[in-house]
């Protein structure tokens, strides 16, 4: 998808004004009006980000990276999901010291963007091909139902682009300033407890406004999610604004509007607005959240500069008054919050959809899978009488349309290519960021790091498979893209200082944080103890000692999150 080129910002709704008379403008363009406060600001303005395509078709995919100037390579370029990568063999001591050209290698991190995270065997089946042709084999399953490749050279991208588009898929907006994918429920249409099926939302969401110049430069990254499970599979809490399927006691199944979500080095949970949203009235509700961000949200800092901020100076009442009266031109309806979820929103296991068939959800080692092994599963799906998939926002993959005679078959030919529907409980619930093996800002590894502690944990624990399964989630860096903040054991990388006094790759550790849909009763954030670290090597020492704390210590009915906050730090030690 290609778009017109745009110098300056979109004028409905951000006409410029005069500076604030008083105190530092925060660049709002309805308040502070569109003059750029910063350079990231200046380049989006100079020229269209989405317009780089047609640079990288015609310039740099012929010239080769040294014909890439630096806003582009470093800016526009994640327009169209490019990141660069990290060079090998560069320490994370050294990430916070060294600049980008110095970090950087001449490959890049490709995002495929898959809403909803519905795939037919025929697009899993090209990504695989893409993966083997132009990644090295590459692939991981992120969790927001994605697929990242990686080692891709420019040279190789407009024929990415035309195989991803040939099946309907692209990689339009997977980075940037922009609306970013949207997270939808694994088990959209087929599930029989359903409330209302958010594909129509999400469809037409992609159709009008993915690619949309005029919400082409918003402040930051723009995170939605929209589910109508009653798990609420889609980590709404955490998402700039969510849809959660609701039951309203008059107007029918509809959903709970959530917004402001965040994690990254300063996390916000979202806030409900109260309102209820009719599904045909959702994909204009979400433009206007999206354009309220665009024409209030704060652009002088990028680290100030998320939806979360404005939301927390706001409030909700002033944010529902803002989208009612300025972008909806209409209020909405009040409506009753959704019920807590009574069943894990991951969908591993084998489970009977509406019209009788099944669906079985498996899990890969922390997302980490390769082409050759998605190959395989588009191979084995269609072998057991399927032509759907969808990835899960746990980095986990669900097989849809499996006729009850053909489970039994599927699962055991999935566990031959190292994807289980029957995984032990900390492979269930373990994600895992890209970690310094190709990721510029990481600190420490992590995708091994995690396999080799899952590995260990199921060994040494066995006995005590009695407690409910626990979220360990692991992080190269601050910026939490594997949500630390809300797991069980959240481990944000850093180094540390060993019992010799070595600097060597390590984390914080995180306590007690977890989700709606990650049994809990309410949403909350983990626990950071002073001078709690452990050290790559001695992780799964450390999970090990502090489970059997809490197994020890436990009251009846206890949760880990519920334990982790009420217990003596040296407790947790």
């Amino acid at each position: 998808m290609t778009s017109p080129a745009r110098t300056s910002p979109p004028t409905a709704g951000a006409t410029a004004r005069p500076p604030r008379p008083s105190g530092r403008p925060n660049g709002q363009w309805k308040v502070d009006g569109t003059t750029p406060l910063n350079h990231n600001e200046a380049f989006k303005q100079e020229s269209d980000p989405l317009a780089v395509r047609e640079r990288i078709e015609s310039v740099y995919a012929l010239q080769g990276f040294d014909s890439i100037p630096d806003d582009d390579l470093h800016g526009r370029f994640r327009w169209w999901g490019l990141y660069t990568q990290r060079r090998p063999g560069i320490d994370g001591g050294r990430t916070a010291t060294l600049e980008p050209h110095e970090l950087e290698d001449r490959y890049f991190m490709l995002r495929v963007r898959i809403d909803g995270g519905a795939l037919t065997t025929e697009q899993l089946r090209t990504v695989a091909g893409i993966s083997e042709d132009f990644a090295r084999g590459t692939a991981d399953l992120t969790d927001r139902q994605n697929v990242q490749l990686h080692w891709v050279e420019v040279e190789s991208v407009p024929e990415i682009w035309r195989r991803l588009e040939a099946v309907g898929l692209s990689t339009t907006e997977a980075c940037g300033d922009v609306p970013r994918v949207i997270l939808g429920s694994p088990v959209a249409g087929i599930a029989r407890d359903e409330l209302v099926d958010p594909t129509p939302v999400i469809e037409e969401i992609q159709r009008r406004f993915v690619g949309d110049p005029s919400l082409a430069n918003l402040p930051r990254k723009f995170k939605s999610a929209i589910t109508g499970h009653p798990s609420q599979d889609v980590v709404h809490e955490i998402n700039d604004v969510a849809f959660v399927g609701v039951e309203h006691p008059t107007l029918g199944a509809g959903y709970d509007l959530w917004v402001g979500g965040g994690l990254s080095t300063a996390p916000r949970l979202a806030e409900r607005l109260g309102v209820f949203v009719a599904p045909e009235q959702a994909p204009d509700v979400w433009h206007g959240v999206v354009r309220v961000f665009r024409d209030y949200g704060y652009r002088r800092l990028r680290n100030k500069a998320r939806l979360k901020f404005l939301l927390a100076d706001w409030g909700a009442e002033r944010f529902r008054q803002v989208l009612e009266r300025e972008y909806l031109g209409h209020p909405l309806p009040d409506g009753p919050a959704a019920p807590v979820p009574d069943q894990p929103g991951d969908h591993v296991g084998v489970h009977a959809q509406k019209d009788g068939l099944r669906y079985v959800g498996v899990s890969p080692v922390v997302g980490r899978v390769s082409g050759p092994q998605l190959r395989q599963v588009a191979d084995l799906v269609e072998a057991h009488g399927s032509g759907r998939v969808r990835l899960t926002p746990h980095q986990k993959l669900v097989v849809l349309d499996v006729p009850p005679e053909r489970v039994d078959p599927l699962v055991e030919a999935l566990e031959g290519i190292g994807l289980t529907a029957r995984p032990g409980p900390f492979r269930r619930r373990a994600i895992a960021c890209t970690g310094i093996e190709y990721c510029k800002l990481a600190i420490v590894e992590t995708k091994a790091t995690a396999s080799r502690a899952i590995t260990t944990l199921e060994e040494r624990l066995g006995d005590l498979a009695h407690l409910t399964p626990l979220s360990l989630h692991v992080n190269g860096c601050p910026n939490s893209c594997a949500r630390i903040q809300t797991a069980d054991i959240g481990l944000k990388g850093q180094i540390v200082q060993d019992d010799d006094g070595d600097q060597v790759p390590g984390f914080q550790v995180h306590l007690g944080g977890g989700l709606a849909s990650q049994d809990r009763d309410e949403a909350g954030l983990g626990r950071t103890v002073r001078g709690l670290k452990v050290t790559a090597d001695g992780l799964a020492d450390y999970v090990e000692r502090v489970v059997r704390r809490y197994d020890a210590d436990r009251a009846e009915g206890e949760t880990f999150g519920q334990w982790a906050h009420r217990a003596d730090e040296e407790a947790l030690r």
